[in-house]
Order: C-alpha cells, then structure tokens, then sequence
C-alpha cells in the first residue's frame, strides 16, 4: 500500500513540476521577447524626427547578392530603383547563377526608368579559398560601391519606395553607425505557417530586441535583408574580407557582433511595412534553409542544443498530449490502483496550454499568420526537433551543410575550396 501512495505522490510531483515549469516557461519567453515600448512593433515603424531628404544626401550604395534568384529578382531589384531617395545605386552581385537571373536583371537595366542606376557584376561560380558565398559576393559588391553608406538586402525581399529615405533619416537623426529592419515574412503556405512562429520564438529568445539595442549588452544581431551601415565603419573593420567573417554563415549576426564589440552604435528596428520577404515556399526549402545555420545561431554551443532537444518538446509537444501521457501512465500495474483522476489531468492540461496559446497567438498575430495555426504548435516543434538535430550532426561531424547550391562544413568540399588560388 505504501508502495502505491509512493508511486501516486510521484507521479502527482511530475505532473504539477511540469505544469510549472511550462508555465515558467511561457511567462519568462514573453518577458524576454516582447520588445520594449520604443521599439514595439506596429504596422509600419515610429517616424524619425525628420522624414525629409536628409540635408547631406548622402550617397548609399544598395548591394544585392544574388545566385539563381529567378523567382525573386525582378521584384526586389524593381522595388529598390523605385526608393524616392534620390542618391542611389543599385549593385546586384550575380554570384555565377545558372538560370534566368542574368537575363533578368539585363531586361531591368534596359526597360527601367532608373535602369542607369542598376549595375551589375556577374562573378564566376567558384570561390575563392577560406569564403562563404554570400560574404564573398557582398565584399566584391562593396569594392564597387561609391557610397557614404551601404544598404545590404537579400534578392527575396521587396522594398517600399519609403524605405531607404526611412532608414537613412532615422539613422543620422539618432547617430546610428548600422540600422538593420525586421522585415515582414510573406508566410502564404500551410508549412511556412507552421514553422516559422517556431522560428521567431527561438530568434527573438535568444536575441531580444531589447538587449540587441543595448549598448551594455553583448547581444548583437541584425536582419541580413535589411541592413544600413556607414561606409567609413565598415572599410574601418574591414567589412566581409574580415577574417572571421569570410566563411560565415550567418554574415548578419556576425557582422552585427563585431560593430557592437568594436564599439560603434548598432539598433535594430521594426520595419514590417517597410520591408517584406519571403524566404521559403515549401517545407523541404524551409527544412533546408533552417538546417544550414541553426546549429551555428545557438548562442550556447552544443551544450545549449543539447539543452533545446530535450526541453522543446517538453514545453512545445508534451501540453498537447498531456491527457493521453496520463492514460498511458495509468495504464501501468503500479498505478492502476491510485491513478490521476482525469480531473485533474484536465485542469494541469488547462494551466500548461492558457500561457503557451496565448504566447502563441501573440507571436501569430506578429506574423500575420491566423490564430488557429497556434493548435499547430506541437507540429511545429517536432519540425523543429528534427532541423535543429540534423544541423547540428550535419556540422559536427563534417556531413556538410548546402546553401545556394554549395556545400558547408564538409570535409571535401572545404578541401576543394582551399586548393582554388586566389
């Protein structure tokens, strides 16, 4: 008998421990995450002080790498030329694309109104020792940039005409040396639905805006599709050709770490009408385009992933399943006799799901992706699960991880790549 009420008064302590615990969880997320009140997001960012044509004009120089972007590159090549800041150009940096990227840009560059602006250098498929593509495309686009400042965007987003003047306004007014825009993600897809709320999460949980923009604080990110740095600070840290910025595969965060470690003044804004994107069209794009950096973003190492693996689902999965766990636990021999009354597996089930669909509806709603997808949760990180597990055994062991066609932490394409010459 004693047995029994030992075994009841255990399985009772795991209950309410997890119920705690995920409801801990869930309060210290929305604590972490929602932006402070100065950069809390709206439909479009707060307007600088002055929204005019900034009174030196300076010159910025757009940089557009772009490899096999047929699907994308008219749109965000368009939108950009469109800006109504009047000082630009536009540098698009094929990085030796095999589709109709090439055509594209050559059929903008003659029809455009502001074609003259566009210029374009197509660079070989190969690499050069020791580079990832998308550093090495964006340091041959700045070697060619005039500007005071240079504007870094990816080739899948579009640009409203407010944008640029936008960011340029707002970044002399408050004395900014790089001002990067969340963009708003274009989530049309039943799977981009599902996971990219799961990806948000684990972004803004590790990353908050609030420490990102404080000056104290070693956090550091920005948002490679839009990123406004000056000139004179970037050449001063010597920008891409940077030793540890050369391979990198997450050149924005990177990037951002080393200006804020350097001392020079970094903020990251909301930019949701300003700036939209959309990054993936199916899930095996978004398995994909996940698995190349998760791994790396981790600010923990492999001792914080291991950490992930195991609490994801039990904070993300295990609250959709409560009752069912509880069914089977009952089912065994020793509880049989005092099992947990459905009661009150219900009302633990309740208190778990109350904080984690309304954090879930939050982020929902900040994504323009409809409240229901919120019942996709335990989906999402079983998604997740998987993407995080395989970047992370893909990187270690040397398996390689692709990005726009070229393979990563692999061992024969690395050697490959260190015997091209200069």
């Amino acid at each position: 008998m004693k047995k029994h009420n030992w075994l009841s008064s255990l399985s009772r302590l795991f209950l309410w421990s997890h119920v705690i615990g995920v409801i801990g969880f869930y309060i210290i997320l929305w604590l972490r995450t929602a932006p402070a009140k100065e950069d809390r997001a709206t439909l479009e960012p707060s307007k600088p002080k002055n929204t005019a044509q900034p009174e030196s004009n300076p010159l910025v120089s757009v940089i557009v790498p772009a490899r096999n972007e047929e699907r994308n590159i008219r749109r965000c090549v368009t939108s950009l030329l469109e800006q109504d800041y009047a000082n630009l150009e536009v540098i698009v940096v094929d990085d030796g694309s095999t589709d109709a990227t090439p055509r594209i840009l050559e059929e903008i560059a003659q029809s455009h109104p502001r074609g003259s602006l566009l210029f374009v250098l197509r660079l070989r498929d190969s690499l050069p020792a020791g580079w990832a593509g998308k550093p090495h495309a964006i340091y041959r686009g700045t070697q060619e940039a005039r500007g005071d400042w240079l504007l870094l965007t990816d080739a899948d987003t579009w640009h409203a005409p407010a944008a640029l003047n936008y960011a340029v306004c707002r970044a002399i007014d408050e004395q900014l040396d790089l001002l990067s825009l969340a963009s708003r993600q274009e989530l049309p897809g039943f799977w981009e639905r599902v996971v990219m709320p799961m990806a948000y999460l684990g972004i803004m949980m590790q990353y908050p805006l609030r420490q990102v923009n404080d000056p104290s604080s070693p956090v550091a990110l920005a948002n490679g599709q839009f990123i406004l740095i000056r000139r004179a600070v970037y050449d001063e840290l010597g920008g891409y050709a940077r030793p540890e910025l050369r391979d990198t595969l997450l050149d924005d965060r990177d990037l951002a770490q080393v200006v804020k470690r350097q001392g020079y003044r970094l903020r990251m804004f909301d930019g949701r009408g300003l700036v939209h994107v959309r990054m993936y069209r199916n899930l095996r794009e978004t398995w994909r385009g996940w698995r190349k950096n998760t791994f790396l973003g981790m600010r923990g190492g492999l001792a914080f992933t291991i950490v992930t693996l195991i609490g994801l689902p039990v904070v993300a999965i295990a609250p959709f399943l409560l009752p069912v766990l509880a069914w089977a636990l009952n089912r065994f021999p020793a509880f049989k006799q005092q099992p947990v009354a459905p009661p009150e597996v219900a009302l633990a089930t309740l208190l778990e799901l109350a904080p984690l669909l309304a954090y879930r509806r939050w982020v929902n709603k900040e994504l323009d992706v409809p409240w229901y997808y919120a019942l996709t949760h335990p989906l999402a990180g079983a998604i997740f699960e998987g993407i995080i597990a395989q970047s992370a055994w893909r990187v270690l062991t040397r398996k390689g991880v692709d990005w726009s066609g070229r393979q990563y932490y692999n061992e024969k394409a690395s050697r490959a790549r260190t015997e091209r010459p200069w």
